[in-house]
């Protein structure tokens, strides 16, 4: 049973505040006949020590008071715990005053009179972003505590797992490697936690990517050269492969290599020797190799863009690297680890992601990977708009102008769902994962809306 399904957490219940006994205790028993944990009070007075607390889910409060009204109830609620949901009970003159508490903080708000399984469903709503913000909250607190592999290496899912036991148990055994993956799934980060895994970790670490750069200038790059060698070549060149004598060599985009430089290589790999451009003296070199490419080499190696030789030569160990929509789980603990860098980097303060938010980067497909997500980071920490992000955050339809907000509200809902719908091709169970509710929830309300 997830998070989501299962409403009744021991350190978390719901809290009405409502003047009127008949309406308090009907919400009440509304919460009860769901699985909530819950609590009526009468006034804001009474509800201020249970906020403070720390053990309320989300409140529940009429927006008009004794003493206090229901918008003071929403700042203060705000201030003490700005993850805190908050839901408004308004009468039908009460809209604009919905509109302010909306504002200030208020997670949603319920226009009387209202039926039982309304209030029920705003409820669950509101506790699912109550979960999914302390999930988040959680997973940046492990990620404080990470070190080592689990620090360089971000994510819990069995895949990423499986990809760090692997680095360690043969970054210390003399073999070179090869990590296949996706474009921006971090396969240098692989590279560089076999070097610091290794006895070479003292020893330099040195990276080339292998495409676009001319072949001259890739195989001074990667060989050296002598004075002389060619015109413009006036002192001598250590190349990168010479360089990184003793520790590691990292060759992105080895797919890009020239064949030229193929054959090159792979007398270096064979004899651990080299010769500098417009030299005949044999060199001797110690590194390890680690190359990359985002290409399946043996179909190039059959289509001759590629030296089967040198592919097997490189494929002693082959690692590959899921791309991060086969990980979706990683994708929270990711983002905060980016946006707390972010935040570093920028100096700005570290933003809360919202529960939207975070509903649209896991139902995201990430043809960038980590890169794009890292950007998205990036872009929310300084403010700037995400298409990822805000993707939600669509113009209302001309039309909308003569709606209410809580029609508007339901038609937006109506089209998310539906869209999400279409996307996962009438799969439920994909279409709550994506949308990030309980499936339960997603069945009531696909019932609701017709669709």
């Amino acid at each position: 049973m997830s998070l989501v399904d299962a409403p009744t957490t021991p350190s978390l219940s719901v809290l009405i505040v409502e003047d009127e006994p008949h309406v308090r205790l009907g919400c009440v028993q509304a919460m009860q006949l769901a699985g909530f944990t819950v609590e009526g009070v009468g006034s804001a007075e009474e509800a201020l020590p249970r906020i403070t607390s720390g053990a309320i889910g989300v409140v529940v409060t009429d927006m008009r008071l004794p003493k206090a009204d229901g918008l003071s109830l929403v700042r203060f609620c705000h201030q003490h715990d700005a993850q805190l949901p908050v839901v408004m009970i308004t009468g039908h003159g009460d809209i604009d005053l919905a509109v302010e508490a909306m504002r200030s903080g208020a997670y949603d708000f319920i226009t009387k009179p209202f039926p039982s399984e309304h209030l029920v469903d705003v409820v669950r709503r509101a506790f699912e972003k109550r979960l999914l913000t302390r999930e988040v909250e959680t997973l940046r607190q492990q990620l404080a505590h990470r070190t080592g592999i689990e620090g360089q290496l971000i994510g819990q899912s069995a895949a990423m797992a499986a990809v760090r036991k692997l680095i360690l148990d043969v970054a210390d055994s003399p073999v070179d490697v090869l990590v296949h993956g996706e474009t921006g799934c971090g396969k240098e980060l692989v590279a560089q936690a076999l070097h610091s895994y290794s006895h070479r970790r003292d020893a330099p670490y040195v990276a080339l990517n292998c495409g676009g750069m001319p072949d001259n200038l890739l195989d001074s790059e990667l060989f050296g050269h002598e004075a002389g060698a060619f015109t413009g070549a006036q002192k001598r060149r250590i190349g990168k492969i010479e360089h990184a004598h003793g520790g590691t060599l990292f060759l992105d985009e080895l797919e890009s290599m020239p064949m030229a430089m193929q054959v090159k290589l792979l007398r270096v790999l064979q004899e651990r020797k080299l010769e500098r451009l417009g030299s005949n003296h044999a060199i001797d070199v110690d590194c390890r190799i680690v190359a990359a490419t985002k290409d399946d080499l043996l179909e190039r190696g059959r289509q001759g863009t590629f030296r089967t030789d040198l592919y097997y030569r490189l494929n002693v160990v082959t690692l590959h690297l899921p791309p991060l929509r086969e990980r979706r789980e990683d994708i929270p603990m990711l983002m905060a680890h980016f946006t707390l860098l972010a935040a570093q980097r920028f100096n700005r303060p570290q933003p809360e992601l919202s529960a939207a938010q975070l509903s649209r980067l896991m139902a995201h497909d990430w043809p960038g990977n980590v890169r794009e997500l890292r950007n998205a980071a990036d872009c929310l920490v300084l403010g700037v708009r995400n298409a990822v992000l805000d993707s939600g955050q669509s113009t209302p339809p001309s039309d909308a102008g003569g709606l209410s907000l809580a029609e508007a509200v339901d038609r937006f809902e109506r089209d998310l769902i539906a869209t999400e719908l279409q996307r996962q091709g009438g799969n439920v169970a994909r279409c709550a994962e994506a949308l990030k509710v309980a499936k339960t929830t997603l069945h009531d309300k696909i019932k609701r809306h017709g669709l």
